[in-house]
């Protein structure tokens, strides 16, 4: 597999072409995960004066960081970095960065004390949005001090007290990752979006589409994620071999899968095992009326 260096955070990794974009495959931007990038932008950015990569390089790294563990997808070009740099959503004080860790901790604890693992530290700056390691370390620091997080070597934990500060800044909400598995359909794909995503979302859970590749392979830095799941919804409507490879590496790895297929195509319903049992759909509007039924009897 072709490799190139990430322009933001300088690891040289595994690229995939797709069409005009370039994806970026588990830099430290986008650890198990990957960004797109405009191949046109590429030599523009790199031509870019030393002092604006200096500056503008690791908020454009922090950011992909955060955009992808909260769920989004990001596709840049070079018109995109001034755009982001100057977001008021930035952090820019030491303040705000440490509220960026502890927001970390948080979506990715059940409870306080929960061990988080982050290592190395000096891959993993960017978590704060920080030029250096050096801050980075000041920043775990003086949330230790503030009796915020408790650090062993390379494990992180949220104190109560900096479970209830990140609690705060989120509104009190607690989403759960939530994997949807779909064919290859843009279709079908920008339905869900409109009409399933929310629902889910309303429901506590933060939803990704797992990606698949053209070429009907499976993205590792993407599938890993089901296992980290609370919870996959897999639509077996095409009968795709993908979703059925991604929702059994998700059960192999005690995540509930929940099954749907859209109605013109249950009369070709294949015996399936007793765990397969999939929710009739009409249309996504009618899917999220039963997801909502099946989830309320979970809260």
């Amino acid at each position: 597999m072709e490799k190139k260096r990430c322009l933001f955070c300088s690891e040289i990794v595994p690229i995939e072409q797709k069409g005009e974009y370039e994806r970026y495959l588990g830099c430290n931007c986008a650890p198990g995960s990957y960004y797109s990038l405009l191949r046109d932008s590429y030599l523009a950015i790199n031509s870019l004066s030393y002092p604006i990569k200096n500056k503008r390089f690791p908020i454009i790294s922090g950011y992909i960081r955060e955009q992808l563990d909260c769920g989004e997808k990001i596709t840049l070009t070079i018109d995109d970095l001034e755009t982001i740099e100057k977001a008021p959503h930035i952090p820019l004080s030491i303040e705000d960065k440490e509220a960026r860790l502890l927001q970390y901790l948080y979506r990715h604890s059940d409870d306080p004390g929960q061990p988080i693992v982050i290592q190395p530290l000096s891959q993993n700056f960017n978590l704060t949005y920080s030029p250096n390691l050096q801050e980075l370390v000041y920043i775990v620091e003086k949330l230790r001090e503030a009796q915020l997080i408790v650090r062993e070597g390379i494990t992180f934990k949220l104190t109560e007290k900096g479970w209830n500060e990140a609690a705060a800044r989120a509104g009190g909400r607690k989403l759960k990752t939530c994997g949807v598995l779909l064919p290859d359909n843009q279709p079908l794909q920008a339905e869900w979006f409109e009409h399933v995503f929310p629902k889910l979302e309303q429901f506590g859970y933060l939803p990704f589409m797992f990606q698949q590749s053209d070429t009907g392979g499976h993205e590792n830095h993407s599938i890993t994620k089901l296992a980290e799941s609370k919870l996959i919804i897999a639509d077996i409507t095409s009968h795709s071999p993908e979703v059925y490879f991604a929702a059994g590496y998700a059960l192999g790895a005690n995540v509930e899968v929940v099954w749907t297929m859209n109605s013109t195509q249950e009369d070709e319903l294949c015996v399936q095992p007793a765990s397969i049992r999939p929710m009739i759909w009409d249309d996504a509007g009618d899917l999220a009326a039963l997801l909502q039924q099946r989830l309320s009897f979970k809260k």
